[in-house]
């Protein structure tokens, strides 16, 4: 009998805690729920107060004479940023890594490797990408010599190959093949178009294009 009122008295004293629990999870339910309803204002107004932008910043890209204000992760490319936000995608992602040369785009004049450089770094700045070398339907003299010269195969790499030939020329390093092949080192050909790109940028330099 002593065993039996022990666990009687032990499963009333659980039933007791279990409903006491209970009882309060339940006041807590009404009472949010009263409150919401009492303060209809204050509720509408916190589900639709917008997510703030923690930790972004504000970017002035001048693309190819243009000018697009971003909010965007500091962390963000000038890679990223001129594909994803910008919209111009003739600049390629190649191995991301800055080990390629395909991502070569201009600022302030020089060449830099988009996919190491962050957006934030070139606020101001001007950048110029392939499809600003082109002057209305008339292509960059590079761009043409590339042409003439089959300076191209697969044509993945060419947008930076091209980008690092007009810097080139501009900076004097084009008297002579291995020079040439030198300050373009950084040009990744996979397909092996490196004689045409040479042929090519020789001619350009031999039609007086410095720019």
């Amino acid at each position: 009998m002593e065993s039996d009122q022990i666990q009687d008295d032990s499963t009333e004293k659980t039933m007791s805690r279990r409903g006491l629990l209970g009882r309060t999870a339940t006041a807590s339910a009404v009472l949010a729920v009263g409150g919401r309803l009492a303060d209809p204002a204050t509720a509408d107004a916190a589900d639709a107060a917008p997510e703030p932008d923690r930790g972004l910043v504000d970017v002035v890209l001048r693309v190819n004479g243009r000018v697009t204000r971003l909010r965007l992760d500091p962390r963000v490319t000038l890679l990223d940023a001129l594909r994803d936000r910008v919209g111009l995608t003739g600049t390629k992602k190649g191995c991301d890594r800055g080990q390629c040369g395909t991502c070569t785009v201009h600022v302030d004049g020089r060449r830099v490797l988009s996919c190491l450089t962050l957006a934030g770094a070139v606020d101001g700045r001007q950048v110029t990408t392939i499809e600003g070398l082109a002057r209305d339907d008339d292509l960059h003299p590079v761009q043409q010599a590339f042409l003439d010269h089959d300076g191209f195969q697969c044509g993945f790499c060419t947008s930076g190959q091209i980008m690092s030939a007009v810097a080139v020329l501009r900076e004097g390093h084009a008297g002579s093949a291995e020079e040439i092949r030198e300050f373009m080192s950084g040009n990744i050909c996979r397909c092996g178009a490196y004689a045409n790109i040479v042929d090519a940028v020789q001619a350009a330099r031999a039609a007086g294009v410095m720019d």
